[in-house]
């Protein structure tokens, strides 16, 4: 339980759906009627004003939040203009928006908020001959470069969020990324823009006189006049160094600089007008990568020699500190990294280029490693894409604590990045603060997130305070305030710390020539909010909020795990994975739709935790609406970069919307699965007859099953009632069984000739009879105790009885063995997944009673099903925060390979030798992990890979009435595909209960478990 006293710092809505009355006046009401049906009558694509899509716009990936008025989802350029018009007749402003990764605040906006990402995402034509590409807005760059790869090209500039950042997002930010020492910024790959101004002028920006000549009368003199009268300060006014981004691009006006409109209007954060159309660079990718990674002993070490090895023609120098990676794998030895690739038209070339420079630069290095390997770079690279969010917590090693954006991407000239990063350094200790800074050293650009206090007044002036400082240090060292992201709230009131107040005052005359009425993204670059205004924490409650779960990484506090989600969207990524790949997040993935997301989710989340715009708190329709499509899949735990763990917000979230209320009928039938299969038992083979009659529509729509679902048959007899009658069949043939007396010869003995007790101990492990074992796949748990002895393991069931202390060989066997008869347990699994965790911790206190002897005597605890695995593993815990034993009892699971791998490391498992195609359980990729599994695959033959990501099924999700459509195409992206592909004769493997469900129920063919397979050749 959260504790209930007050944190320090101004007390504001402690309690969901109590925070200050969000109910317009009667005009603002009109006001806001009015502009949705003009909107409604305007545009052909999507108008939204409810509270639960405007609160997914209210944040992008910053520190900034603002509530807009409404959503509009242009489908072309026309509704543009059109939704343009309607918000210029009633003075509303408009923030266009991509993917909403921007970490300036530029993509948040109290107006209307354009987004792009529905409908205006499409390569519009690709030149492969002149090298170009034209697109709209909303492109996804894997996308463009995705085409683009088809002719041997790509889009120079990589951001870290490449897999769903939008080209609209990247020019309005001028975006560069790891490539940018080969190819440059976003500004350097434009060639032309096409875009619309507030007041509704269409604008085609390229480069030369001829460009400007096409300009609007307006514009074009207004340009004209403004550069010719300011030349000296366009001359001398900006600093020379690769990365810098702040401030409007002036200088690219400029007759030697060839009068670049397009460039000077990249970067300008959507302040001047409304991009509808690009025409891009694209540049020859290479044929092939190596990836020099070089060990240095410090951070400084890196950062002074990054700059050294630009002469070696790198395609990226990117480097990180220990700080960030603490016990990497994979890594050279150092105490800070430089990641460097090389290209080449061979990987031999490739290969080549890379061992020079590391010869080059071994002065200065400890160690080095060059990775030509595919999957050992995307392994490494994943390190730093998802820095971004992984710095957001504080190492543990560190302290521990929440870290922020809001000085995230300064540049100074690289020659002098050394010597920054330790006055840096200087002044993050003298402020108390922490941070890991990492990034894109070879040009000088820093990231780094620190632990400002963003919730107290006082800790809110330290972070003003600091971040003036900071401005100041960069500018000393002759570097810019932004180096890749823009300026947006966060740093643009500082940039007459950069600029001084006479090139700022250009600033503000250019935007006011482009934008009169200033109705775009009003408050960026210029005339800026303060940077300690609209901060998106200031709404969310002063004092923990009271929830079931213990959130040991969030101090016990609902709002500080809701606040994990930084924004960074890879749960965003719609690109086929690979087998290995991410799982999150394949609702998203299903619908495109931003509240399938994990960010939109908990985004809603915040927004209900305020109180202004959600305001019915844990009762809200809005969040269990957009949690509904969510397959508690477990996916975010893992590979969210900041951990955002939205199965656990979920089930929080269901117990308490549903407190006193009547619930869905499926949280009753399958909620309670373990008590009705466990109470259908005895009378198995009838109900299994009625479920193939008519009756079993009537059934399911009582449980709120899904029609299209068959019900999966009841076992008779069940694992645990085998067992028993095995553990008969072993007494009254008297003496010992042969696999007790098989396990005697293989143990060590003691002095008195008696078998060595402690590993008789170690090689004694409890099987726990889940309830999809034990009532709907009991061949599996005997499959699973033919191989455990076949590996010379003692297998014993669970019980409420205590374990003997003392050890006396065949006697204690046979105690831990009959231990069994008493089994009635359960994980809580089906409880947790639909919020009833009131009766989920009954189930758990009782397992944790029944498995402590055993824990505590050194057993491990055998779980066949990965998703009661994951759920003893992970939620057991949670639940049971307050019991030490749990976290003990939690530590003691392991899946059937991991056990084998562990305990009986020298039993070599039959030869299968075939192909295997399958599924990897979501909650084994998410909470177990699968590399035993693989080993212990590959060790019998079995080869090939088993598809990642998520069945779709997901325990009790698939099975819900509303959810089959859903389902059905979260399989359809991988799982069937690969099982249609693969021949007859490929084994088909899935750990899981709902995977091999669903396999059998969409694709016809009867999937196995690991243990079934192998025990079938012993």
């Amino acid at each position: 339980m959260a504790d209930p006293n007050p944190v320090p710092g101004p007390v504001s809505n402690p309690v969901p759906g109590t925070g200050p009355d969000p109910r317009r006046t009667p005009s603002e009401k009109t006001a806001a009627d009015d502009l949705a049906r003009a909107l409604r009558r305007a545009v052909r694509g999507e108008v939204s004003v409810t509270a639960g899509d405007r609160a997914l716009m209210t944040m992008d990936a910053s520190n900034y939040r603002r509530v807009p008025r409404a959503v509009v989802a242009p489908r072309d350029a026309e509704d543009v203009a059109a939704a343009l018009r309607v918000c210029r007749e009633r003075g509303v402003p408009v923030v266009a928006r991509g993917a909403g990764t921007s970490i300036a605040g530029q993509a948040t906006g109290v107006g209307v908020v354009l987004d792009f990402t529905r409908h205006m995402r499409r390569v519009v034509a690709l030149d492969a001959e002149a090298r170009t590409a034209v697109v709209q807005p909303g492109v996804v760059l894997d996308d463009l470069r995705a085409a683009a790869g088809g002719h041997g090209l790509t889009f120079g500039p990589d951001p870290s969020t490449h897999s769903r950042c939008t080209l609209g997002g990247m020019i309005g930010n001028n975006s560069c990324g790891a490539h940018s020492v080969a190819w440059g910024t976003t500004a350097d790959n434009v060639y032309a823009l096409d875009l619309l101004t507030y007041g509704g002028e269409r604008v085609r920006a390229g480069r030369g006189t001829a460009a400007l000549d096409a300009l609007p009368e307006r514009l074009r003199d207004g340009v004209r006049t403004l550069v010719d009268g300011n030349l000296a300060l366009l001359r001398t006014g900006y600093p020379d160094l690769p990365r810098r981004i702040s401030g409007y691009a002036l200088d690219a006006l400029l007759p030697e600089r060839g009068i670049d409109l397009a460039r000077a209007l990249t970067g300008s954060e959507g302040t001047l007008g409304v991009l509808t159309e690009a025409t891009v660079r694209l540049v020859d990718a290479p044929k092939a990568r190596v990836l020099a990674v070089l060990g240095y002993p410090d951070e400084s070490a890196a950062a002074e020699a990054a700059h050294t090895l630009l002469p070696h023609r790198p395609l990226t120098v990117e480097g990180m500190a220990a700080d960030l990676v603490p016990g990497a794998t994979g890594l050279p030895k150092g105490g800070a990294w430089l990641f460097v690739e090389m290209g080449g038209d061979t990987p031999a070339e490739a290969r080549a280029r890379a061992e020079r420079l590391c010869r080059a630069a071994s002065d200065g290095t400890v160690d080095h490693a060059v990775v030509h390997d595919p999957a050992g770079q995307r392994a490494l690279w994943r390190v730093r894409d998802d820095a971004a969010g992984t710095a957001t917590r504080v190492p543990a090693h560190a302290g521990g604590g929440e870290a922020w954006p809001g000085w995230e991407d300064c540049a100074v000239p690289p020659a002098r990045l050394g010597a920054y990063l330790r006055d840096f350094r200087a002044l993050l200790a003298e402020y108390g603060l922490r941070g890991t800074p990492y990034g894109h050293f070879g040009e000088g650009c820093v990231h780094v997130r620190i632990d400002f206090d963003l919730l107290t007044e006082p800790g809110v002036a330290r972070f003003r305070a600091f971040s003036q400082d900071v401005a100041e240090l960069v500018v000393a060292h002759g570097g810019s305030l932004s180096g890749e992201h823009g300026d947006g709230q966060a740093r643009a009131e500082l940039l007459p710390t950069m600029y001084g107040d006479e090139l700022v005052g250009l600033f503000t005359r250019f935007k006011d020539l482009w934008d009169p009425a200033g109705g775009l993204n009003p408050g960026m670059v210029v005339r800026p909010a303060r940077l300690d205004e609209n901060l998106r924490f200031a709404p969310l409650p002063r004092r923990p909020v009271p929830v079931a779960f213990g959130l040991p990484h969030d101090g016990d506090d609902f709002s500080a795990a809701v606040r994990r989600c930084v924004g960074v969207a890879k749960c965003r990524e719609t690109a086929p994975r690979s087998a290995s790949g991410s799982v999150m997040c394949p609702s998203f993935r299903v619908t495109g739709e931003e509240r399938h997301s994990t960010r939109g989710r908990a985004r809603l989340l915040h927004e209900m935790l305020a109180g202004e715009v959600i305001t019915d708190g844990w009762r809200s329709e809005e969040v269990r609406d957009a949690l509904d499509l969510c397959l508690s899949c477990k996916g975010c735990r893992s590979d969210c970069p900041a951990g955002v763990d939205m199965a656990t917000y979920k089930a929080e979230f269901l117990h308490h919307h549903y407190a006193g209320r009547r619930r869905p009928a499926a949280h009753y039938s399958m909620g309670y699965l373990p008590l009705w299969l466990r109470a259908a038992a005895p009378a198995a083979p009838v109900l299994n007859a009625l479920a193939r009659t008519p009756l079993a529509a009537v059934a399911k729509r009582l449980g709120g099953i899904a029609p299209e679902r068959d019900l999966p048959r009841l076992a008779s007899p069940t694992f645990v009632r085998w067992w028993r009658e095995r553990l008969r069949r072993d007494e009254r043939a008297g003496g010992l069984p042969a696999r007790e007396v098989r396990l005697g010869r293989v143990l060590r003995k003691d002095a008195d000739g008696e078998p060595d007790a402690r590993e008789r101990t170690a090689r004694t492990v409890v099987l726990w009879p889940d309830t999809f074992t034990n009532h709907l796949t009991p061949q599996v748990g005997r499959a699973a105790v033919r191989v455990l002895e076949a590996a010379e393991l003692n297998v014993v069931l669970p019980s409420s009885g205590h374990l003997p202390s003392d050890t006396e060989g065949a006697r204690r066997i046979s105690v831990l063995r009959a231990a069994g008869r008493r089994t009635s347990l359960c994980c809580g699994l089906t409880w947790v997944s639909t919020g009833q965790l009131d009766r989920a911790r009954k189930v758990m206190r009782r397992t944790v009673d029944a498995l402590w002897p055993m824990v505590a005597e050194g057993l491990a605890v055998v779980v066949l099903e990965p998703s009661c695995a994951a759920a003893l593993r992970t939620d057991l815990p949670e639940l049971l925060s307050a019991d030490p034993r749990a976290a003990r009892v939690a530590a003691a699971v392991r899946t059937f390979a991991q056990v084998l791998e562990e305990r009986a490391p020298d039993w070599t498992p039959p030869r299968v030798d075939r192909p295997a195609v399958g599924q990897t359980h979501c909650h084994q990729h998410a909470v177990l992990g699968d590399a035993a599994e693989r080993r212990l695959r590959a060790r019998a033959g079995l080869t090939g890979e088993l598809t990642g990501g998520c069945c779709g099924l997901a325990g009790n999700f698939g099975f819900e009435r509303g959810h089959y459509e859903v389902s059905t195409a979260c399989a359809e992206e991988r799982l069937l595909p690969s099982l249609r592909e693969a021949g007859s004769g490929a084994e088909v493997l899935a750990d899981g209960f709902s995977c091999r469900t669903q396999i059998d129920q969409l694709a016809g063919r009867r999937a196995r478990h690991l243990a079934e397979v192998l025990a079938e050749r012993l």
